[in-house]
């Protein structure tokens, strides 16, 4: 079975093709994971995945979704992620984290307070952003970043990357979808800037480029390097396949090892054809016409479905994310769907 053959990316070997996709669990206390984090990673590396990422883990700490996200923009986060990281491995599993800024879509709610942005009085700020315009109707005017802050985006991308190196961590994902900052800026339809960062696609781009290039250098040459993109906008005039696969290549040059497809995020009330499977032709688009390995990710969640999807050369890899929420066995679950033994962890094996 393809879905449980290992695959390696540049010195690191990950035992199937199944990874965990970032959550965000609006748990963190001033960007530092608890033990809840421990756990639902953990147990997720218990459950038989090759692959377990960290939440969107921000950069500054105005770049979090929420108060109550995790972060990387201060050294003493190391201390708090080390041991997560350490038990990940521990368990077979290769431990990452997806690095993140939310520009315009800071300062919200957690989900089971409303989602909704919050004011000064509860707790919110200011997000900035490529551009003045807000997410959406209710949400605060966030303030355009200039060309000093960007050159510290990119700055604090890289110290970051170091800090989730000295935690432990295996590989870096960059968070560049879903309507957040570096899609902000690379979406023409968030970006209306008249200088260097805004306009043509080479302008919109250069962003993500200079963060990329920034991680790339900073970690060693022996780990992987990804990057998650919204390959297209759902939306005309916006953000779509073709510049997908072109800026796909411009990452591949710069030494990315994996792009995980998503879509959407970057506008509020856009109707998305969700389904099963229904970003999977991104990735194998963007795959073949790039030639870099993919993950396909979104509504994923039947072991058939995903051995197709591997098997038959559409992805490299999946991601799971809803799905392991479920069910954090959900690898030894398809492993016994397709007649596939896996070695369970020592202290479970009499259950096997």
């Amino acid at each position: 079975m393809t879905l449980f053959t290992p695959l390696r990316l540049r010195e690191i070997e990950f035992k199937n093709r199944i990874g965990v996709s970032p959550m965000c669990q609006y748990s963190a206390k001033d960007g530092h994971p608890g033990t809840w984090h421990l756990v639902h990673l953990g147990s997720r590396a218990v459950g038989g995945a090759a692959l377990v990422m960290t939440e969107a883990s921000a950069v500054q700490e105005a770049g979090r979704i929420s108060p109550g996200d995790a972060g990387m923009y201060l050294d003493a986060h190391v201390d708090s992620w080390r041991p997560i990281a350490g038990f990940v491995k521990e368990q077979g599993a290769v431990p990452g984290m997806q690095l993140a800024h939310a520009g315009r879509k800071a300062s919200t709610a957690a989900p089971w307070f409303g989602g909704g942005p919050l004011t000064h009085e509860q707790g919110g700020w200011t997000p900035v952003s490529s551009t003045s315009i807000p997410f959406g109707a209710g949400h605060p005017v966030p303030r355009a970043l200039t060309l000093t802050e960007l050159d510290q985006v990119v700055s604090d991308f890289q110290q970051a990357t170091r800090r989730a190196l000295a935690a432990g961590f295996q590989f870096v994902e960059i968070h560049a979808a879903h309507g957040y900052l570096l899609h902000q800026f690379y979406s023409p339809l968030s970006n209306d800037r008249k200088d260097d960062y805004g306009g043509s696609f080479e302008n919109r781009i250069r962003l993500l480029l200079r963060v990329t290039q920034a991680i790339r250098e900073t970690l060693p040459q022996t780990l992987p390097l990804l990057v998650r993109i919204s390959a297209t906008d759902w939306n005309e005039g916006g953000w779509d396949l073709e510049q997908s696969i072109e800026l796909c290549r411009r990452l591949k040059e710069l030494g990315v090892d994996l792009v995980d497809v998503s879509s959407g995020g970057i506008l509020p009330g856009i109707k998305i054809p969700a389904g099963p499977g229904y970003q999977v032709e991104f990735a194998e688009a963007i795959r073949r016409q790039a030639g870099v390995a993919t993950a396909a990710v979104g509504m994923i969640t039947d072991p058939t479905q995903a051995e197709s999807i591997v098997a038959t050369g559409q992805a490299d890899m999946v991601f799971l994310a809803r799905e392991m929420l479920r069910d954090p066995y959900w690898p030894r679950r398809a492993a016994a769907a397709l007649q596939t033994k896996i070695k369970p962890p020592v202290q479970y094996e009499r259950a096997w």
